[in-house]
């Protein structure tokens, strides 16, 4: 049976963030466990410093003991006014990683219950994010839809 809590994280924790940064896009990009990366890891570290000292990003870490089984992140942006979205700021969900061996426990459903709550309780309604084939199925019951109206410019 899982003793799952869950934990806000701060900046107490920027390596272990750090670490699940990496394994998050790992696996996103199916790279070998082992694969370094530096620049990123550097990267990440900064953007967390920035980010918790101008609360545009939450994160929550849920452990079952001290397993950790799942984790996410919003991070928050503001872009110019709309009639749709008239204080411009959004957010963006990523991180959102569950252990293998905890998936399909409603590990994921409960951390993206947490950050569209944090949205929400910022007033922020423009949410959005990036899906793998695996996480589709769990956003889409959550309600998200496909993006219509917006467009890449490829590297």
């Amino acid at each position: 049976m899982l003793n799952l809590t869950e934990q806000k994280a701060t900046l107490a924790e920027l390596e272990l963030l750090v670490a699940v940064r990496c394994r998050v896009l790992r696996a996103a990009n199916q790279l070998p466990e082992d694969t370094p990366l530096p620049e990123v890891e550097s990267q990440t570290r900064t953007y967390y410093q920035k980010a918790f000292a101008e609360n545009t990003h939450t994160a929550y870490l849920l452990w079952d003991g001290e397993t950790l089984a799942g984790t996410g992140a919003v991070s928050y942006f503001q872009v110019m006014p709309t009639v749709h979205n008239p204080t411009g700021w959004k957010a963006y969900l990523i991180n959102l990683y569950t252990a293998p061996q905890y998936r399909r426990q409603g590990i994921a459903t409960r951390i993206l219950t947490r950050l569209v709550e944090d949205a929400h309780r910022r007033g922020v309604t423009a949410i959005s994010l990036e899906a793998t084939a695996m996480g589709r199925p769990l956003y889409e019951k959550f309600g998200f839809v496909p993006m219509e109206h917006e467009m890449e410019l490829p590297e």
